[in-house]
């Protein structure tokens, strides 16, 4: 009987937790504060608690097990702590932190490291992510989990924190809340919101992704003042907007991509769905790209500047009198002010001629910036033969811009 005694107690010795033990025997509303060192993972707390690193070197480490920390109460605050090596289960979506089902929670100045998925937020309202570093581990791209995985989560501020080398950042039925001051770089889909409504993203810094913002199924975002740079690839995209409505897009710099703006405009749908104002759209290889239809558009106040095709529309079609486009800087503006008011005395138009051809319908891109092309082009602006596709007329094209 002692000697199965003593092997038991051994046994609970190796498997103890000494951080869940913690608190476990922590009051509610009380404060944890751990010296550095190496804290065993897989942690449940389901109580109002904050845990705080005193200095740095505070590491939770789940052995590559499981969530590190699972948070199953409202009123859990988890600071200055570097959390990391969760499991690596797509199914059971492993990760740094899990948060469900709460309320009132923040995560600040953390490090999430070498995880499936950063933080993922299955029903959580009202609670803040700031000044965090997220990062995932380092699989394939397609492998790695979401570096912040919003589902049913609302109301909640998304601040101050660099997310990097992970798939996607995902919001799923989620709405209202605040991403400000976030870096997000060399990620697959920066920002991907679906069927998520009044959310605003303001001075965030998006460099090196894939797709920068992608809505689908969005309505009421507001996307101000931020930097949408350098996106990956061949078909790096800044923002995509699919199926969105009362989407405001207002004072961004988008520089550098393949495709600044991809939209995907529906048919059969009525009302002013885009209001794109007040941009820096500039040094892309395309500005604006259309897909199925150009119309429900207020593109006003923007400068268009150095991109090698300002318009681009990859399905045949020609502009519609639903939009409103005017008061916007073209660089291959080619009228004249003889007002001196600023606004050119004849509308700015953007044709679709015989070398565009290939922007919708494929077999002619192989001879896209060819002689003969060019010559066609050339004629076709000369003395037109056939009618050229008019893509986009701007009726008060701004003559010269200013920074000021």
């Amino acid at each position: 009987m002692k000697t199965t005694f003593f092997l038991l107690f051994l046994l609970s010795l190796a498997y103890a937790n000494p951080l869940q033990n913690a608190i476990d025997n922590a009051p509610p509303y009380s404060t944890l504060k751990l010296s550095p060192g190496i804290y065993s993972g897989s942690v449940v707390i389901d109580k109002p608690l904050t845990i705080e690193g005193k200095a740095d070197g505070v590491i939770i480490d789940a052995k590559n097990m499981g969530s590190v920390i699972t948070i199953l109460s409202s009123d859990v605050h988890i600071k200055k702590l570097t959390i990391q090596n969760s499991g690596a289960r797509m199914h059971t979506i492993d990760a740094a932190i899990s948060m469900k089902n709460i309320r009132y929670c923040s995560i600040e100045q953390c490090r999430l490291l070498n995880s499936l998925y950063g933080i993922d937020m299955a029903m959580v309202s009202d609670s803040n992510i700031t000044g965090n570093y997220i990062t995932s581990k380092k699989f394939d791209l397609p492998l790695r989990g979401d570096a912040l995985k919003m589902y049913y989560a609302h109301n909640n501020i998304i601040a101050n924190n660099t997310i990097e080398n992970s798939r996607d950042i995902t919001l799923n039925y989620s709405h209202h809340n605040l991403f400000e001051k976030n870096r997000f770089l060399h990620n697959r889909f920066a920002t991907h919101l679906s069927l998520s409504n009044d959310n605003r993203f303001q001075n965030n810094l998006y460099l090196y992704n894939s797709v920068s913002m992608m809505l689908m199924g969005a309505k009421n975002t507001q996307i101000l003042h931020n930097q949408i740079l350098s996106s990956n690839g061949a078909a790096g995209i800044g923002l995509l907007l699919k199926g969105v409505a009362q989407c405001v897009c207002e004072h961004n710099k988008i520089s550098f991509n393949a495709k600044a703006i991809y939209i995907d405009g529906q048919e059969k749908a009525k009302g002013m769905k885009r209001y794109i104002n007040y941009n820096d759209i500039s040094y892309n290889k395309e500005a604006l790209h259309f897909h199925a239809s150009i119309k429900d558009n207020t593109i006003t106040h923007n400068r268009f500047f150095a991109n090698i095709d300002d318009i681009v529309k990859d399905i045949g079609g020609s502009f519609s009198s639903s939009n409103k486009v005017e008061y916007n800087f073209w660089d291959r503006y080619v009228g004249f002010d003889r007002d001196d008011d600023n606004i050119g005395d004849t509308p700015h138009k953007v044709y679709q001629y015989a070398d565009q051809l290939w922007h919708y319908n494929n077999k002619v891109k192989f001879f896209y910036a060819s002689p003969t092309l060019t010559l066609l082009n050339f004629l076709s602006n000369l003395a037109p033969f056939i009618e050229p596709n008019l893509l986009m007329q701007d009726s008060k094209p701004v003559f010269t811009y200013s920074d000021e």
